[in-house]
């Protein structure tokens, strides 16, 4: 007698599930076809990617690597593709390729530039993440005068003595901040160092140079250039940007007037002019009001500029990050009895520098590109060493080449900020 029963007995085996709801093909059908108007936009964006690419990978790889001059790339393109093909001359990048990294640097001396990316690297990596020993934050204090040193050569008491003027804006501080308060101990810590970089070190390290003579072959500024200039000056930029920029911001918020005043005027100024106007200010009219006979390297004028100017962007992102705090932070920094820069240090800012992650970051990849203005002012950037290599005979009439070398290489810079910043982003998210 067989058993019929209403309600199943055994389970069922499981079933795949079906194509369309699993895998690529989900994928492709929810984000690519989900719609007939995105499914008309997707294939017309297919049509658009193949016309470009049909057209310039053959430009890119039916190329030539192994000529001397543009004719000759020509000429080798044809007899290996076939008269009438159209084909990059990377040649070009092959033979200027140290030229576009290091300028004219001498060649025998590559090894310091290359030692000073690699400490950069270094010194960066505490700053970066986290995880790394705190101790490591030493070497990234000292390596902006270990990396000039590098780089320009000549005597190593002139970074020493520049170092000297810290510790003695440090030991002002003090000091001062004993017997008058803070107000005038900012004031000296500021004062002191300025005054001994105007008046002290370079005597100071001369005399020292001249009993102990310690030193690398100076470089002069001249044989700076390519990527070697546009990475010194937007790092230095970078780096020095972000403190000064806090700084402006929170004078801005001051209720001290002259100091407020004095913010205020610096970035408003400073946001109206743009930045190829303070670039020739920095080549032609700063000479005007140093005294006579002053020699004052061109590259550290830019530098200068470069970092005022972003520092003043710097702070209105900052002040942005700060206006977006909730009165009750404050508040609970008062309740806490901490004072006006522990509040600032331990609870303020990390509250306003996470909120302000993206435009911080936006600021420095504009930074970062902007140095190409350089150019302009007689500096050979990678920009600037691509027009003289287009004068030479040789490779006149070649332009995207070059053009594509050095956006390839900036690309490769500033999407690893945009990375950093969102894996700074997710890393510090608390929710919502």
């Amino acid at each position: 007698m067989s058993n019929i029963s209403y309600v199943r007995t055994e389970m069922l085996q499981e079933k795949a599930p079906p194509v369309t709801q699993t895998g690529i093909v989900k994928w492709v059908r929810e984000n690519l076809f989900s719609s007939v108007s995105n499914s008309v936009l997707t294939l017309l964006a297919l049509w658009l990617l193949y016309t470009l690419l049909s057209h310039v990978l053959p430009w890119v790889f039916q190329s030539s690597w192994s000529a001397n001059s543009l004719t000759e790339c020509r000429s080798a393109i044809a007899a290996a593709y076939g008269e009438g093909t159209h084909g990059a001359c990377w040649a070009v990048i092959r033979e200027r390729f140290f030229q576009l990294i290091y300028g004219f640097y001498p060649p025998e001396l590559y090894w310091r530039p290359n030692l000073a990316f690699i400490l950069m690297l270094v010194a960066l990596a505490p700053v970066l993440f986290d995880k790394l020993p705190r101790k490591m934050l030493w070497f990234s204090a000292v390596y902006p005068f270990l990396c000039f040193w590098l780089l320009w050569g000549g005597s190593i008491w002139l970074p020493l003595s520049i170092v000297a003027g810290f510790v003695l804006g440090g030991f002002a501080f003090k000091l001062i901040g004993a017997q008058f308060g803070n107000l005038f101990a900012t004031i000296g810590a500021f004062l002191v160092p300025i005054l001994w970089w105007m008046f002290a070190a370079s005597p100071v390290a001369s005399g020292i140079h001249s009993a102990i003579p310690l030193g690398l072959e100076a470089v002069e500024s001249a044989k700076f250039g390519g990527f070697l200039l546009s990475i010194l000056i937007g790092i230095t930029g970078i780096v020095l940007s972000l403190p000064i920029g806090i700084l402006l911001a929170l004078g801005r918020q001051s209720d001290l007037l002259i100091v407020k005043a004095i913010c205020v005027g610096f970035i408003e100024f400073i946001r109206g002019v743009p930045l190829i106007t303070l670039l020739f200010v920095a080549s032609v009219l700063l000479n005007y009001f140093l005294p006579p006979g002053t020699n004052f390297d061109l590259i550290l004028r830019v530098v200068i500029m470069v970092t005022l100017f972003a520092s003043a962007y710097m702070a209105e992102v900052i002040r942005g990050g700060l206006a977006a705090l909730p009165k009750g932070q404050y508040e609970g920094a008062d309740s806490l009895g901490l004072d006006f820069w522990q509040s600032t240090r331990l609870i303020i800012m990390p509250q306003a520098l996470k909120i302000s992650i993206p435009s911080i970051v936006s600021t420095f990849i504009g930074l970062f590109k902007d140095t190409t203005l350089v150019s302009i002012i007689g500096l050979f950037d990678p920009i600037g060493l691509s027009t003289n290599i287009r004068a030479d005979s040789a490779w006149n009439g070649i332009i995207w080449e070059l053009y594509g070398f050095i956006a390839i290489v900036f690309f490769i810079f500033c999407f690893s900020m945009s990375r950093y910043s969102m894996y700074l982003e997710n890393k510090l998210k608390t929710g919502h």
